[in-house]
């Protein structure tokens, strides 16, 4: 049987109540299952709602899952902003971001299927977005990479190139008996970018 996602008890939900409340069930349904494997009649079981409804607010399953995407892009970006905002010092700014990211995938791993998953590769107009959520990232992270010595170019590579070790360390992290906590994760991998910042900077 899928989890359910509630609809506030069965109250009568306002268009963006329910498109939001069935954007959380995509999240469940292709989180777990893959683009490929899931229908929309799924997702629909999984919000608790009829396919009418569903296709009242998506018209179909390729729209959802851009939707979806995009939506969990926005989400990340906003967590790791978020978090560096307070920060002061280039380290503390490279030590939250990492947490935020790591955080953002370990505490709910749909939202890493959703967006490094088999389905966005696949697809023509996802690997798109998926670029387009790869080149904001990246400029993001340059942005905040405040290292004495580096040139934008520098940094707009630098940040490409923690964007990769973030993503495969975090699926080794997901797909593996993890001996470390996210918490530790995200402290040896930044400290290892910072190292590697620094050393770029100085020689």
């Amino acid at each position: 049987m899928p989890t359910v996602i509630p609809d506030n008890s069965g109250l009568r939900l306002g268009a963006n109540e329910r498109r939001t409340q069935l954007l959380a069930a995509a999240r469940v349904t292709f989180g777990t299952h893959g683009f490929s494997a899931t229908s929309m009649n799924d997702v629909a079981l999984t919000a608790g709602v009829t396919k009418p409804v569903l296709y009242q607010h998506f018209e179909s399953k390729h729209h959802l899952f851009l939707e979806l995407l995009t939506d969990t892009s926005s989400q990340l970006i906003d967590r790791i902003d978020h978090a560096v905002s307070s920060a002061s010092s280039g380290r503390e700014k490279v030590e939250a971001g990492f947490a935020a990211y790591i955080d953002f995938f370990t505490s709910d791993p749909h939202n890493f299927r959703i967006i490094y998953g088999e389905g966005v590769r696949s697809d023509p107009t996802f690997l798109r977005e998926l670029r387009a959520i790869q080149s904001s990232f990246g400029t993001f992270t340059a942005e905040h990479i405040d290292i004495e010595g580096l040139d934008r170019e520098s940094r707009l590579t630098a940040a490409q190139a923690i964007a990769g070790l973030l993503e495969s360390a975090v699926r080794h992290w997901l797909e593996s008996e993890h001996t470390h906590s996210a918490d530790e994760l995200a402290a040896l991998l930044s400290s290892l970018a910072w190292r590697g910042l620094r050393g770029t900077a100085t020689s």
